[in-house]
């Protein structure tokens, strides 16, 4: 029982930390979101749902492939690599979910049941990008940009080593995010954004 109220107490902690932050982010004035790239941590999709009820969330490609890589034995890595990026490669979401199918049971026929159950149940998950213009799904895809941040981040701390409280590391962080947005790297256009505002306008189009 009091292990049972230990884990609650910190999905709760947890739950909260990320709807706190997603409130604050749409108080400063974040506004008209339409999707966000993610792991799959816990409660944030519930988060995303309860203050941008309209956005969609998009399941980190190469995340869920670790999950899967989790399940399967080190041989054959590389084999069930390819069998999910073949899924990613597909030109329409229909035809993704048809691969994801045909994966599923060519895992269970390699008797790796735990990964072809988790390929699907939650396949679905990675591909929100197909509603979105296809030049960009390459980008929408995975949460790279965040990653290279957080890399970079990690890359600074690890200088230093050790901190006399979390508030100094919080400012070297925060220093470096500063550098960062003003440099070219910060200034660097990653998705050209007429193309979704193009594709918008079609769907109003065709259903006028």
């Amino acid at each position: 029982m009091g292990g049972r109220l230990r884990v609650e107490s910190v999905a709760d902690l947890v739950w909260n930390t990320q709807l706190g932050f997603l409130k604050e982010l749409k108080k400063r004035g974040l506004k008209g979101v339409r999707l966000f790239i993610s792991d799959a941590c816990l409660g944030l999709v519930e988060s995303i749902a309860e203050v941008y009820p309209d956005a969609d969330w998009q399941r980190c490609a190469v995340h869920f492939y670790r999950n899967v890589f989790s399940l399967v034995p080190s041989g054959k890595v590389r084999e069930v690599a390819a069998m999910l990026k073949a899924i990613q490669a597909q030109e329409s979401r229909e035809a993704a979910e048809g691969k994801a199918r045909d994966v599923v049971e060519k895992l269970k026929a390699m008797k790796l049941r735990a990964a072809a159950e988790l390929v699907e149940k939650s396949i679905h998950e990675t591909l929100a990008y197909y509603a979105y213009p296809p030049q960009h799904w390459l980008k929408l895809k995975t949460n790279n940009p965040m990653e290279r941040l957080l890399k970079e981040a990690r890359r600074r701390t690890k200088v230093v080593g050790a901190f006399p409280d979390g508030h100094s590391a919080l400012m070297l962080v925060a220093a470096r995010l500063r550098h960062v947005s003003a440099t070219s790297w910060g200034t660097r256009k990653y998705m050209n954004m007429k193309l979704l505002k193009e594709m918008d306008q079609e769907v109003i189009h065709s259903v006028a």
